[in-house]
C-alpha cells in the first residue's frame, strides 16, 4: 500500500511520521480478534495501517473534505466510512451489536469527551488506545497522591487498565502543535459494576475534585448540604487526590447512607 501523504485542511495539525502512525496501528493488537472503530481518520495517515490488521473497519469523520478525501484514496473503505458526530453515535449498532477497539488521532478538543462516551459503551469497548495531548494522557494514567490525577482519572481507573506508552513530539506533526502528544491504551479490567450507586459516584468525583483544595468532609457538603454533620473518621478529612478508585467507592456508600437519613 502506498503512504498517503496529508492534505492540509485549515486549523488542523496532521501526522507526518509514518513510523509513528504505524506504532499507533500497532497498538490494537492488544485485541486481534475484534474490529475496529477510528475516530478522526483525517486523511488516512493511520488508517492506511490500520488496513493491513485484515480486521473489519469503520472509520467516522465528521468533517466532509476528510470523507471527500477519504473516498478519494480509500475506495474499498467506501461503505465504512461513517460521516456522522462520534460524540452522538450509538455505538452499540455499528458493528451489529459486537464489541470492538476503538481508536484515532483523537481531536485533542473533544478528547475527554470521546473517553467519557467510551465509559457509556465500556461493555461494547473492551479496549481504547490512541493518540492526545500529552497533558490528558498523564491525567488519564495518574495515580493516587499527583498533582494529575483528577477525575478523569478516577472514572476511567474504574473500568480500565490505563497504559501510558509513548511520547510523541510536536516535530512530526504538520504544522507542529504547540503541545507534545502521547499514546495510550485502556483495557478494561474485572470490574462489571462498582459496589455502590455508579450515578452518585460520578457525582462524588466530581464534586470533590471541583474542590480539591479542601477536605472531603468541607467538599463533600456540596451533596449533603451545609450542615451535615459527619462522622470523625479518617477518610473525611483527607482531600480527593489521595483517595484510590476503591476509596470513592466506599466514600460513595458513606455518602448515599447520609442521604437516606
Amino acid at each position: 500500500m502506498r503512504t498517503v501523504k496529508p492534505k492540509k485542511f485549515l486549523g488542523q495539525h496532521f501526522l507526518k511520521d509514518m513510523q509513528v502512525a504505524s506504532n499507533i496501528a500497532d497498538t490494537v493488537d492488544a485485541c486481534p480478534q475484534l474490529p475496529i472503530l477510528e475516530v478522526g481518520p483525517g486523511t488516512g495517515v493511520l488508517t492506511q495501517f490500520l488496513l493491513k490488521k485484515e480486521r473489519p473497519l469503520k472509520v467516522v469523520e465528521l468533517d466532509f473534505e476528510s470523507v471527500a478525501y477519504l473516498r478519494q484514496h480509500f475506495p474499498t473503505l467506501e461503505e465504512d466510512i461513517v460521516e456522522d458526530d462520534f460524540l452522538k453515535m450509538h455505538l452499540d449498532r455499528l458493528f451489529k451489536g459486537e464489541q470492538f477497539v476503538l481508536t484515532g488521532n483523537y481531536p485533542y478538543n473533544i478528547s475527554s469527551q470521546i473517553f467519557f462516551r467510551m465509559l457509556d459503551y465500556k461493555d461494547f469497548i473492551p479496549c481504547c488506545t490512541g493518540m492526545i495531548q500529552k497533558e490528558v494522557a498523564e491525567r488519564i494514567a495518574s495515580k493516587p497522591g499527583k498533582k494529575a490525577y483528577g477525575i478523569i482519572s478516577v472514572l476511567i481507573q474504574a473500568f480500565y487498565d490505563v497504559e501510558y506508552l509513548f511520547t510523541v513530539d510536536e516535530h512530526v506533526f504538520d504544522p507542529p502543535p504547540k503541545v507534545k502528544s502521547a499514546i495510550i491504551r485502556m483495557t478494561r479490567n474485572d470490574t462489571q459494576t462498582l459496589a455502590c450507586d455508579e450515578k452518585l459516584f460520578k457525582q462524588v468525583v466530581k464534586a470533590t475534585f471541583n474542590q480539591r483544595r479542601k477536605t472531603l468532609r468541607n467538599s463533600i457538603k456540596s451533596i449533603l448540604g451545609k450542615d451535615c454533620a459527619l462522622t470523625q473518621e479518617e477518610i473525611f478529612n483527607k482531600r480527593p487526590e489521595q483517595l484510590s478508585v476503591q476509596e470513592f467507592v466506599e466514600l460513595t456508600n458513606k455518602v448515599e447512607k447520609e442521604l437516606s437519613r
